[in-house]
């Protein structure tokens, strides 16, 4: 009897491309650095990248504004600025934060998303944050931000995170009810930003 010898080829396992990082961009509209405002996104931004591999962006218009502040229109703007605003347009998840000025937003805040494109932000989630002196300022995110959004159509996700003078110790975070309020802003918030970046996946 003739053996038969049969050569087996290894089979490859199929390697699954990873994900790409989540494009997260920080908008904070403080004037002054260092600032309160910016160590709280920057918390925020570590609460999400715990959760989700994330590739972060963090425009500040204190170091910004003085190159659109006094640009009417989009095409007066120098490269840097429409660098930004492509940074913004392109993000997966916005993250927005500003100082309580006079009851709102700062202006240069304000200014710079007056370029924004009015389309560019449908149904992108924005988490929205402030920072105040003291707790009776926090209605300005959902008087004064969540509206502003809500005019571009974006997702404004359901937990704003607002945190005044006594949350920071030397710019830092030092409440740990502040960090609670953060975790659970982007707990509640994690379903949606998966749901809309599985939605753009599947179009591609």
């Amino acid at each position: 009897m003739t053996e038969s010898h049969v050569t087996e080829t290894p089979t490859e396992t199929p390697t699954e491309t990873p994900a790409r990082p989540l494009r997260v961009v920080a908008v904070s509209g403080s004037l002054h650095a260092p600032s309160k405002t910016t160590v709280l996104l920057k918390e925020i931004l570590a609460s999400v990248g715990r959760e989700l591999p994330i590739a972060a962006h963090l425009i500040g218009v204190h170091e910004i504004g003085e190159q659109f502040a006094g640009a009417l229109r989009r095409d007066q703007l120098p490269a840097t600025i429409e660098a930004e605003l492509d940074w913004i347009e392109g993000a997966d998840l916005l993250i927005v934060a500003s100082p309580v000025y006079r009851a709102s937003f700062t202006g240069l805040f304000k200014h710079l998303f007056d370029f924004v494109d009015q389309y560019a932000l449908v149904d992108k989630p924005v988490l929205l944050a402030a920072t105040g002196g003291s707790d009776r300022h926090a209605l300005i995110i959902e008087h004064q931000l969540r509206p502003l959004f809500g005019f571009f159509q974006a997702l404004t996700l359901p937990i704003g995170v607002y945190a005044k003078d006594s949350d920071f110790t030397n710019y830092r975070v030092s409440s740990l009810d502040l960090q609670e309020r953060i975790d659970l802003a982007v707990t509640r918030a994690l379903p949606l930003i998966r749901s809309r970046r599985e939605s753009l996946e599947a179009a591609l």
